[in-house]
């Protein structure tokens, strides 16, 4: 009986493996970077949230999320860490974390942290890796990474700045606890850079500040998914996505009182002009030519009017700015005609030299049924944006116009 059992199971794994290796595999030749990973519209299972990080050892480190119909984004959302060691030309997976949502990786002292909730709309919780994104805590308590355990809160992987002796890190609370972005809070998070990163204790945040649908003359659908920035003038400012009906899109600039205290918003003067800004975008400051960078999904010239700006993500841009109010599109990094399928967005990226490196978001044809929409993304993708410092309106790729305007 043993023997019969024993055969059963060899033949089991067998046929699986065999039904594995024989899967349709996607097409990936014209997929726009380096892929990182695949996830079919099939399997219900959206790629979302890249993060990207660079370790001491040169190393870079990219994550993820699931979101979709068959993943358990509300109850305890799913992240997989991959690791490359070849400068982003080929990748492995190194991990798989259970609850973790939105979430940023970063480096502090040598180690490797994963900053988010845990879910959608969930506590925010606290990991650290000391073997490159292998092996990580497990935040089961206020001493072992669990920061926020009220729940609600909202993010997306935005960046952790250093500043005046703290880390900082933008979250939104959602509170009532109902509907999509218009009950959105901003707020920050922040901790000494002495102490120890996983004690809940340590940790101090502002208030919470509401938005007002009157605000940006009624075109202020919801705030979201802030970066925390220093101001040229050595202050912090929480700069936001805004959810608008209409073109030009915005971003709105929240004053922040320090680690803890109410931010300040002014809506007759806080609102700028950010192309891109009605989706997720990161800031850096770049010393070397004391400017603002960003790579966000702009809606290009003759497309304005096509739909809502945040359902627009098929051209990728690199801005630029010298006082975070005035915003140029120096650069048309990617962009596809196919606005419903395609979409380059949610790009997290870095500094490295004279180039940039990011990870994308991507929903893009794979030979498979190609994505579910622009939104549900079924690659996560690297790039390189080499000599980005010089780029200019000259090295843009071509944007097509929508049909009809031809």
């Amino acid at each position: 009986m043993r023997i019969v059992w024993w055969w059963w199971v060899l033949s089991w794994v067998g046929c699986r493996a065999f039904a594995q290796s024989d899967a349709p595999r996607p097409e990936t030749a014209k997929v726009p970077g380096v892929v990182i990973t695949h996830s079919p519209a099939t399997s219900g299972l959206y790629i979302g949230s890249p993060s990207l990080a660079v370790l001491p050892d040169g190393d870079y480190v990219a994550s993820h999320d699931f979101f979709g119909p068959k993943s358990d984004e509300h109850r305890s959302a799913r992240s997989r860490v991959y690791r490359s060691s070849d400068r982003g030309a080929h990748w492995r997976q190194v991990s798989e974390i259970q609850g973790a949502f939105w979430s940023s990786l970063f480096v502090h002292r040598g180690a490797l942290y994963l900053l988010g909730p845990d879910r959608h709309h969930g506590n925010i919780l606290i990991r650290r890796s000391t073997d490159g994104g292998t092996t990580w805590t497990n935040p089961t308590n206020a001493t072992t990474g669990l920061l926020r355990a009220d729940g609600e809160y909202h993010c997306a992987p935005m960046p952790v700045v250093e500043h005046a002796g703290r880390l900082w890190r933008g979250f939104e609370w959602r509170n009532p606890p109902m509907a999509w972005g218009i009950h959105y809070r901003a707020g920050v998070l922040s901790v000494p850079v002495a102490a120890d990163l996983l004690d809940a204790s340590q940790w101090a945040a502002t208030e919470f500040l509401p938005s007002d649908r009157s605000w940006n003359g009624g075109d202020m659908g919801a705030w979201l998914e802030g970066n925390v920035v220093v101001t040229p003038e050595g202050g912090l400012v929480d700069v936001l996505r805004v959810d608008t009906r209409a073109v030009p899109e915005k971003a709105a600039i929240v004053r922040l009182p320090g680690p803890q205290g109410r931010p300040e918003f002014d809506p007759s003067t806080g609102f700028v002009d950010f192309p891109g800004g009605a989706k997720k975008f990161a800031i850096r400051w770049d010393a070397v030519t004391q400017r603002y960078w960003s790579v966000a999904s702009v809606v290009p010239k003759g497309w304005e009017t096509v739909g809502k700006p945040a359902s627009t993500r098929n051209t990728l841009a690199l801005l630029s700015s010298a006082d975070l109010m005035k915003w140029e599109v120096r650069c048309h990094l990617l962009h596809s005609p196919d606005r419903a399928r395609t979409g380059f967005q949610y790009v997290d990226w870095l500094f490295d030299g004279n180039d940039l490196i990011a990870a994308c978001r991507t929903a893009f044809e794979d030979g498979l049924g190609g994505a579910h929409n622009a939104h549900d993304a079924n690659f996560l993708t690297f790039h390189r944006i080499a000599g980005f410092r010089t780029r200019t309106m000259a090295d843009s790729v071509a944007i097509t116009l929508p049909p009809g305007k031809q």
